[in-house]
C-alpha cells in the first residue's frame, strides 16, 4: 500500500477539519466556553493531530510496521502521542483558565493523553488508511492487468516469426563459415525458448538462473552483431537465495542494443554490476537507435511488476554519454 499523501488525501483531511471546526464551535458556545479557548484549542488540535497522523504515515508505519519492528513501533507510537497530546492538552487547559492544581500528573496523566490522542487521530487517520487501501486495490488490479498482458506478449515472442528469422539468417551464415559455433548458437537459442516456456507463469527467478538466460541472450547478439556489443558480467556478492522479475535482465539487454546502435566502429559497452541489494546494468550510449527486434515488455512493464514484488523502485539515469538502470534485488528468505 502506498502510503504518501496526494492532493485528495488533503482534500479529505481539510473537510474533516472543517466539519470538525463547526461542530466544536456550536459545541463550545453552548457550554460559554471563552472565544480564546476555542480558537486556542482548535488550533492546537489541528497542528497536533496533523504533526501525528504525517509522523505516522512517512515515518512509523513505512519503518517500523513495513520492516516488522513491531515493539518498537508501538513504543514510539506512544511516545510520541504522549508527548504530541501533552502540548495540546496544556495549551487547552491554560487557554480555558483551569485550576493548575487539577492538572493530571503521573500514569493518570499518560493514560489521559494515550486516550485523548486515541480519539482525536481515530476518524481522520481511519479515513486515509481506508482511502489507501481501496487505492492500492485498485492499483494492485490494474497491475495485474498489465501482468496478464504482459503473458500474452511472451507466449506471442516466443513464436515472433521475425526473431525466428533473424536467428536463421544468422545459422544459415554460420552453417557454411563455422559449423561448431552453429551448433553452439542452436543449444542456446534453444536454451533461451525452453525457459521462456519453463518460467511463463513465474512472477520471480532465482538470480542464478536468470544470469544464464543473459549469458544465453548475449551469446546471440555478440554473434549475429559480433563487435558491435560488449557485454561484461560483475558479480560482487553471493546470488544465492536471491531473486529478481522473471525476465529482467533480458528486458534490460534488449532496451541496450534496441536503442542503441555503434557508430564508427564503437562498440556499446554494457556492464551488469550484482551487488547485495541490487543489480545495475550501465551501458554506453550512441544516437543511433538499432533495429532488433525486441521481445521483451520493456522498462515500463518491468517497473510495474516491481510495485507487486517490492517496496523499492527501479531507479534510472540517463546521460549524454551512459544509460544507468537500478533494480533492487528481491530476497524471499529472511535474513537471520
Amino acid at each position: 500500500m502506498n502510503t504518501k499523501l496526494n492532493i485528495s488525501d488533503f482534500i479529505i483531511l481539510g473537510i474533516y477539519f472543517s466539519i470538525s471546526f463547526i461542530i466544536q464551535g456550536i459545541d463550545y458556545y453552548d457550554r460559554g466556553a471563552l472565544l480564546r479557548e476555542y480558537f486556542f484549542d482548535f488550533t492546537i488540535e489541528l497542528i497536533c493531530v496533523c504533526s501525528l497522523i504525517l509522523l505516522f504515515i512517512y515515518w512509523l508505519i513505512p519503518k517500523f510496521v513495513m520492516q516488522k519492528k513491531y515493539v518498537l513501533f508501538f513504543a514510539l507510537a506512544i511516545m510520541l502521542m504522549v508527548s504530541i497530546s501533552a502540548v495540546d492538552y496544556t495549551i487547552g487547559f491554560w487557554s480555558g483558565d483551569n485550576d493548575w492544581n487539577k492538572y493530571p500528573k503521573g500514569l493518570s496523566f499518560v493514560l489521559l493523553m494515550i486516550n485523548i490522542s486515541s480519539q482525536q487521530m481515530a476518524f481522520p487517520f481511519a479515513l486515509l488508511l481506508t482511502k489507501k487501501f481501496y487505492e492500492g486495490q485498485n492499483e494492485f488490479l490494474k497491475i495485474e492487468k498489465q501482468q496478464n498482458e504482459t503473458e500474452l506478449k511472451l507466449l506471442r515472442s516466443q513464436i515472433d516469426p521475425h526473431f525466428l528469422f533473424n536467428n536463421l539468417n544468422t545459422l544459415d551464415s554460420l552453417i557454411d563459415s563455422n559449423t561448431d559455433k552453429a551448433k553452439e548458437y542452436i543449444n542456446r537459442l534453444s536454451l533461451i525458448y525452453r525457459y521462456l516456456i519453463k518460467t511463463k507463469d513465474a512472477e520471480v527467478m532465482e538470480l542464478s538462473e536468470e544470469l544464464q538466460l543473459a549469458e544465453n541472450y548475449m551469446f546471440l547478439i555478440k554473434t549475429r552483431f559480433q563487435d558491435d556489443y560488449d557485454f561484461k558480467i560483475d558479480i560482487q556478492t553471493s546470488i544465492q537465495d536471491k531473486f529478481i522479475p522473471t525476465g529482467a535482465i533480458q528486458t534490460l539487454l534488449e532496451n541496450v542494443v534496441k536503442h542503441n546502435k555503434p557508430l564508427n566502429g564503437k562498440a556499446i559497452k554494457t556492464v551488469i554490476s550484482i551487488g547485495e541489494n541490487e543489480l545495475n546494468i550501465c551501458n554506453t550510449k550512441s544516437n543511433i537507435q538499432s533495429k532488433i527486434e525486441s521481445f521483451g515488455t520493456g522498462l515500463e512493464n518491468l517497473k510495474a511488476r516491481y510495485k507487486l514484488l517490492s517496496d523499492k523502485e527501479v531507479v534510472i539515469k540517463n546521460t549524454n554519454m551512459e544509460f544507468k538502470i537500478a533494480i533492487p534485488i528481491i530476497k524471499l528468505i529472511e535474513e537471520s
